[in-house]
């Protein structure tokens, strides 16, 4: 028998649990709760993009000051990802999840009552630093309590849907929390997902420190948040100063050397934050990657695709957030379907590219918008094709990237999933915008510039380069995905160790 007929006789026993283990009783009530403090982190990256021109008009900051707003979340958020999952593998995943719900919360009440630009920055960034802390907390939570193969792809299915369809259901929140209250309960709303997941966490989970023997990583834990919060904030000046601008390759060679020390110095320390044993397994580094290019090309979708439904075709916030839905409904339903039945199958090989290059096809065709463009043919199609696209590939890709880890690293290799999709965002927003911005200055070169018509049609240029080199990221994806993904389907690590019921 092959090597492959074995494995996949092995999945179609939906067992990988170790002896002597039982599924908890309390599992699916668990998925709820960890669902809904993912959501609210999720919506968080996208919710308050919308509300920013009416923060901006209350608070009275200026153009070149709004992108913190958005910035200061990402950078704690991303900068902070690793040492948030390692103190939840040493100290227990119950505390790291309720102190980072009732933290998050905290934040998102001070950023709602902000009475200046600084006081939302730093609440934004508050946000950021208990979001690292809870986000590889809930996904660990998953790795840990679901030991059934069939569950387990259930519950990361439901887990992938939120993580890709939530920037999406963030902006309809906040088109619809901005129209029909104010822009401050676009955080105001994060008590309410934050007292049913605190209160739901306290009642169902139970603390074991997986990695209680071990120690905290401190050089290990300064060298791998500087060295991501510098690559972030990077690619994030690339957006305000030029490339050529030290603020920007500066802190992306600072970035480079960081990191490159830190993957050093994990090798030689007694008690490294991030095992090499997590990243070198060649399934889980495919699912990495495929994370990270997916967090790099969705930005393509949410961001210029809300500019154009807003400026050029004159969708309320709340309409545009409504026009997401078909998106988000398509990815749900592959979600289910790839997790489920198409990996268990045939394995991630040729699903991840499929979903790969379905989203990349959709990306291209979106090229195709124009100044007048009719939503229902132009827009809705390439949406609904793009979501089925990301749902074959998100939740897998999740669950590959934290399967067959060791208790004691589940939180670390959670915090690394989230962290490639944070940086795959902002690497993808970055450069789109950089690249549409340079799309429309070519237009314009030698065009009458205060022609209306000519104008909006510089948009269009800068929109539909951005969608041509988000399809190019998903190319890219499908193509390294094949590579790097072995055929069958994927075998349960064996010296994994056991696995802890919450």
């Amino acid at each position: 028998m092959s090597k492959t007929q074995t494995l996949a006789k092995d999945a179609r026993k939906g067992t990988a649990e170790a002896p002597g283990t039982a599924p908890s009783a309390k599992r699916w009530w668990i998925l709820a709760i960890v669902a809904i403090a993912q959501l609210m982190v999720v919506l968080d990256a996208t919710i308050v993009n919308i509300a920013l021109p009416s923060a901006q008009a209350d608070l009275g900051f200026s153009d070149g000051n709004r992108q913190w707003v958005v910035t200061a979340y990402a950078l704690a958020f991303a900068s902070l990802l690793l040492l948030g999952g390692r103190i939840a593998d040493l100290f227990g995943r119950k505390p790291a999840f309720l102190i980072g719900v009732a933290g998050f919360a905290a934040a998102s009440v001070l950023g709602g009552a902000a009475n200046s630009f600084g006081m939302l920055v730093a609440a934004r960034a508050l946000q950021g630093v208990f979001g690292a802390l809870l986000a590889p907390a809930a996904l660990s939570l998953l790795n840990t309590t679901f030991t059934d193969a069939k569950e387990r792809a259930r519950a990361f299915s439901v887990y992938g849907a939120i993580a890709g369809a939530g920037g999406a259901l963030g902006l309809l929140l906040g088109g619809v929390l901005t129209d029909a209250l104010d822009w401050r309960w676009t955080l105001y709303v994060n008590v309410i997902f934050a007292v049913v997941a605190f209160v739901g966490g306290w009642m169902l989970l139970n603390n074991h420190r997986d990695a209680a023997n071990s120690k905290l990583d401190l050089p290990g834990a300064l060298l791998v948040s500087a060295g991501l919060f510098s690559v972030v904030y990077g690619f994030s000046n690339a957006e305000t100063h030029d490339w050529s601008s030290t603020q920007t390759w500066g802190f992306l060679v600072a970035g480079g050397v960081l990191l490159t020390v830190f993957a050093w110095w994990q090798t030689r320390a007694a008690h490294p934050l991030l095992p090499m044993r997590v990243l070198l397994d060649r399934t889980r580094g495919a699912s990495f990657v495929a994370v990270l290019v997916t967090g790099a090309g969705m930005f393509g979708v949410f961001l210029f695709l809300t500019y154009y439904l807003q400026l050029n075709l004159g969708f309320s916030p709340t309409k545009t957030g409504l026009a997401f839905l078909p998106m988000m409904a398509a990815l749900m339903v592959t979600a289910q379907i790839s997790t489920t039945v198409l990996v268990p199958r045939i394995g991630p090989k040729a699903v991840i590219p499929a979903g790969f290059a379905i989203a990349a096809i959709a990306m291209a065709w979106l090229t195709g918008i124009g100044v007048d463009s009719d939503f229902s043919t132009a827009v809705l199609p390439q949406l609904i094709l793009i979501g089925a696209g990301l749902g074959i590939v998100m939740p897998p890709a999740m669950a590959l990237a934290t399967s067959g880890v060791a208790p004691e690293d589940a939180g670390v290799a959670s915090a690394t999933v989230n962290t490639m999709q944070q940086v795959g965002g902002s690497i993808g927003t970055a450069l789109l915008n950089t690249l549409a911005a340079s799309a429309a200055t070519n237009y314009l070169s030698g065009k009458d510039a205060t022609d209306k018509l000519v104008q909006a049609q510089s948009t269009i240029e800068s929109y539909t380069t951005a969608f041509w080199w988000s399809a190019g990221f998903f190319v890219a994806g499908a193509v390294i995905a094949f590579l790097l993904y072995r055929r069958g389907v994927p075998e349960q690590d064996a010296e994994a160790a056991p696995v802890i019921h919450m």
